[in-house]
């Protein structure tokens, strides 16, 4: 940390800046995760209409490599500045997740004992789904039955956190969609309600995501996301379950329109060290887009508290019409076939 204040404060010199204002910035960290392993699929559907087995590096299935730089400044009367970027990469290629150099969050804000005011970029809240799924969202999770649809970031962002008022807790923001015709085009609103207690936590997630006419068109881009769930703690292990429903009316005819999606799972800690996940998900997608059940299974082994091993395996099986991946990827099997996939590798924090 002394070392990150001087250099913020030589760099505040040679800019100009007074050196007492970057010296102040004392609680700026910087932070990150590296992620890589091996990671296969089976059935997976080539361009000649054939299928194959899929070999390559891990790196975001388990959880997402990424850096960032965050802090605060106390800025008296109980108000306080504060700032966070943070960029998210793929360890086994050392490219970032887009275009974007800070792609996950680049925002500023405010916090009082009135809650936190921020602006600019962040996770989407439906992010706060990981929460409630007994994988963390690893690919095979939550996400992968929609097809990443509860991902999607916030660029213009505009959000109000609550405090914690004896457990409860609130979030609502807007991501401005940059259209000069009209305010709904491409902007997405979305709210998240928490009620946290010792032994048990529920949520609600509400966000909805518009197309570039402000529509509802696409089930799993631009659509109405509702999420309801929770979790209950008996000694060591922990119960997950989550209720989810995606809504897109304005969608082509014969296209779908709605999807709901549910699961049921557990993380049960057999040792200081060594946590065992299961799970189950299931989604059933109106006009003709059929249903799916995914099953997963997995470990992780902290070797240090930074350092962790882990290791996931799941089976996908679709009905006649449908073509989800055991992965929350686009590497997806032909419609009606099965499909199974595992990762396997190491995450250390810093």
């Amino acid at each position: 940390m002394r070392n990150i204040t001087r250099r913020l404060a030589c760099t505040a010199v040679l800019c100009g800046v007074p050196a007492m204002d970057a010296a102040a910035q004392t609680n700026v960290t910087l932070y990150g995760r590296v992620v890589a392993g091996v990671d296969v699929q089976t059935n997976v559907q080539r361009p000649d209409g054939g299928s194959g087995t899929l070999w390559r590096g891990a790196d975001n299935q388990w959880g997402t490599s990424m850096f960032g730089l965050q802090g605060t400044e106390d800025l008296g009367g109980g108000l306080k500045g504060l700032f966070q970027l943070e960029s998210g990469f793929g360890a086994t290629k050392g490219r970032t997740n887009g275009d974007a150099l800070f792609n996950r969050r680049a925002y500023v804000g405010l916090q009082s004992g009135w809650g936190k005011l921020t602006l600019g970029k962040n996770l989407p809240v439906a992010d706060a789904v990981w929460a409630l799924d007994p994988t963390g969202q690893q690919f095979i999770g939550s996400a992968t039955l929609v097809r990443g649809r509860n991902w999607q970031g916030h660029d213009n962002m505009v959000a109000y956190e609550t405090p914690n008022l004896g457990g409860f807790s609130a979030l609502a923001l807007t991501s401005l969609g940059e259209r000069p015709d009209s305010a709904s085009k491409l902007r997405k609103d979305a709210i998240s309600l928490t009620y946290t207690a010792p032994k048990f936590e529920v949520r609600a997630v509400y966000d909805v995501a518009r197309d570039g006419n402000g529509n509802y068109s696409d089930l799993f881009t631009a659509s109405k996301e509702l999420t309801l769930g929770g979790t209950f703690t008996i000694a060591d292990l922990k119960l997950f379950a989550a209720y989810e429903n995606l809504s897109a009316p304005d969608s082509p005819a014969g296209a779908p329109t709605r999807a709901n999606h549910y699961w049921l799972g557990a993380n049960y800690q057999l040792t200081p060290a060594l946590t065992l996940i299961g799970a189950f998900y299931r989604v059933m997608v109106n006009s003709g887009g059929g249903n799916a059940n995914l099953y997963m299974l997995g470990a992780n082994y902290n070797l240090s508290k930074r350092t962790l091993l882990y290791a996931s395996v799941g089976t996908v099986q679709n009905s006649a019409t449908a073509n989800f991946s055991v992965e929350a990827s686009n590497n997806n099997p032909a419609p009606g076939r099965s499909q199974l996939g595992a990762y396997t590798g190491i995450a250390h924090s810093f």
